[in-house]
């Protein structure tokens, strides 16, 4: 098995508990030194943020550790679960940069679940219960308390077997019957009070059909499929520690019953491990926090209701924390995972700082964006003594951190496009920026001076329409004038002879609150308010303007959908897939400073 070697001079890091244990583990040669992963996404919505942590150390710590790590579906309610959300979780891992061996589905092991419930119904482990959802919450009892039998839990397990065929009948109403684990009903743990392990639906399932109308529970699929799959570490959140030992419970029932059958070995993926099968010792499950970050929600019910409802442009909407919306908008997916890292992964849940995030995204686009000029709010610039009708093309570097990058040509012209704000007409003194008499230096360009006399016209409303200016030029860039000291800054600028008209959406955070888990929870505990209008109450009314008189230079516009840019002096953009040529559209990705501070 493979291991990571520190390279000599490499920085050392301590480890996470997490990959601690696998180093662990392939030390002492458990498993026969093999590691196997699997991420176990419900194919009921597309994937958000907090998935990627999953994704970043289900397969990131499989490859880092020679082993491997399976694509498996949790397709076990077909009530919600769509094609469309498979196809979007694939395309979504692979953009993260990662690969599966397999990819399997939780109904793929439908047969071997079933023929292992009905073992447990003639162990006596298992039995029909014909009562209502409610009664049997009721019998539960408390944390306190223990639960009731149930008046069906020793009935005869002929006709428990004859029962559960008939919950898979198609005839049984769904809520008339279901089949319950007989564990203890005076458990501590509460899980262990008789746990549903089979309801009825009678729908169809999108890749078994109409075979079964019964379907397994989570806490008696997940962990039978980790075993059935072979894998040896089975990762997931915080929440699944109570579950812990109902899933070494039912993974242990499994190994009993396996060790019943002639050839054990032929079942679900088990004859993929050849002769390590002998040393296979079972799934083990390790729980650690999960993401949760500031004026970011990230419950899957939530996120369909904001697109059901119309509140956002889709699952892709770069307001959303999905992965696709997140990509739409311009995060890198090294970013992504450099964030993962830095945070790490521990038993502590935390709700960590989303400038953090928005400095790991900087940290890679610095290193990987196309820098281009774009003006947001334009007011032209009228060059007096530069050649009327000339135009002549400059250089610009592509990304100062990467030559390779190459150059691309600018146009320069008489007429020139500059932020609104980069002017003042009566300039404070600590104004560095464009003001009557003032120097400024254009980048890639000239030294341009503003009039003291006439330094610009305004119309009517006082508005400043055209700024006047005179530029040296012996100061063009690369030349030896444009070392010339002046106190002004350097300006981003676009030629009014060739600039594309832009549409620019600036984002900001979707929700008016730091933490708006536990604010939405507030609104239906204490003031009644649910679902799509709680979440219209929360939203920041200023988290989208969209700016359709933009300028940027040509050269960006012809750039293919969602490749990184900075532009000069404002932030981190991406093109958007709805961008064309003659009509570019840029969606902002970050500014180049924290813009998540209160």
């Amino acid at each position: 098995m493979a291991e990571m070697i520190q390279n000599e001079g490499e920085e050392k890091k301590s480890l996470s508990f997490v990959e601690q244990m696998v180093k662990d583990d392939l030390a002492e040669g458990k498993n026969g030194g093999r590691m196997q992963t699997r991420f176990p996404p419900e194919p009921n919505g597309y994937l958000h943020i907090g998935h990627a942590k999953a994704i970043a150390i289900d397969f990131g710590l499989a490859k880092k550790y020679g082993g491997e790590c399976n694509l498996r579906f949790d397709d076990t309610n077909p009530v919600k679960e769509d094609t469309e959300f498979i196809e979007n979780i694939e395309q979504d891992i692979k953009w993260l940069g990662y690969d599966w061996a397999h990819v399997y589905y939780a109904s793929d092991y439908f047969q071997e679940l079933w023929d292992f419930a009905v073992w447990l119904i003639k162990q006596g482990r298992a039995y029909v219960d014909e009562q209502s959802a409610e009664v049997i919450a009721q019998q539960k009892g408390t944390t306190t308390s223990p639960g009731t039998n149930s008046p069906y839990r020793d009935r005869p397990v002929e006709e428990s077997l004859k029962l559960f065929e008939f919950m898979n009948s198609g005839k049984c109403e769904p809520g008339k019957m279901v089949l319950r684990a007989k564990i203890d009903m005076a458990h501590p743990n509460m899980l262990f009070r008789d746990p549903l392990i089979y309801r009825v639906l009678n729908i169809p399932h999108v890749k078994t059909g109409d075979k079964w109308n019964a379907y397994p529970m989570y806490d008696f699929t997940h962990g039978q499929c980790d075993f059935l799959e072979g894998v040896t570490h089975s990762w997931c959140t915080l929440e699944f520690v109570e579950h812990r030992p109902l899933y070494d419970l039912f993974v242990g029932w499994m190994k009993e019953w396996l060790g019943t059958l002639e050839n054990p070995q032929k079942l679900g993926c088990l004859e993929n491990m050849g002769n390590k099968f002998a040393d296979f010792e079972g799934p083990r499950q390790t729980e650690f926090n999960k993401l949760n970050l500031n004026y970011i929600l990230l419950s899957k019910r939530n996120l369909r209701t904001l697109v059901s409802e119309g509140l956002v442009n889709g699952w892709d909407d770069p307001r959303m924390p999905t992965i696709c919306g997140f990509r739409r908008r311009g995060y890198s997916p090294e970013g992504i995972k450099n964030f993962m890292e830095k945070i790490g992964y521990t038993k502590i849940d935390a709700l960590n700082d989303m400038a953090l995030f928005e400095s790991a995204l900087r940290d890679d686009l610095n290193t990987r964006a196309l820098r281009v000029s774009a003006v947001l709010d334009p007011v032209k610039v009228v060059i007096t003594n530069y050649p009327e009708g000339q135009q002549e093309m400059l250089t610009a570097i592509n990304n100062p951190e990467n030559e390779a990058d190459g150059t691309h040509d600018v146009e320069f012209s008489r007429e020139i496009w500059i932020e609104r704000d980069d002017f003042m007409e009566v300039a404070e003194k600590k104004f560095m920026r464009l003001a009557p008499g003032k120097e400024v230096r254009l980048k890639n360009a000239y030294i341009i001076k503003c009039d003291e006399e006439h330094p610009c016209d305004k119309d009517a409303d006082g508005k400043v329409t055209t700024i006047y200016c005179t530029y040296d030029p012996e100061t063009r860039s690369g030349l030896p004038g444009a070392n010339r000291k002046i106190k002004g800054k350097t300006l981003h600028w676009v030629s009014c002879h060739n600039a594309v008209k832009a549409e620019v959406r600036l984002y900001e955070r979707l929700w008016k609150m730091e933490n708006p888990r536990d604010e939405l929870k507030r609104l239906e505990e204490e003031e009644g308010i649910k679902g799509a209008d709680a979440l219209r109450q929360m939203m920041n009314p200023d988290n989208l303007h969209i700016l359709t008189d933009c300028y940027i230079e040509p050269f960006a516009a012809k750039l293919p959908a969602l490749s990184y840019l900075q532009f000069q002096r404002i932030g981190y953009f991406n093109v958007d897939p709805d961008s064309t040529p003659e009509k570019p559209v840029f969606n902002k990705t970050v500014g180049l400073k924290d813009t998540w501070k209160k």
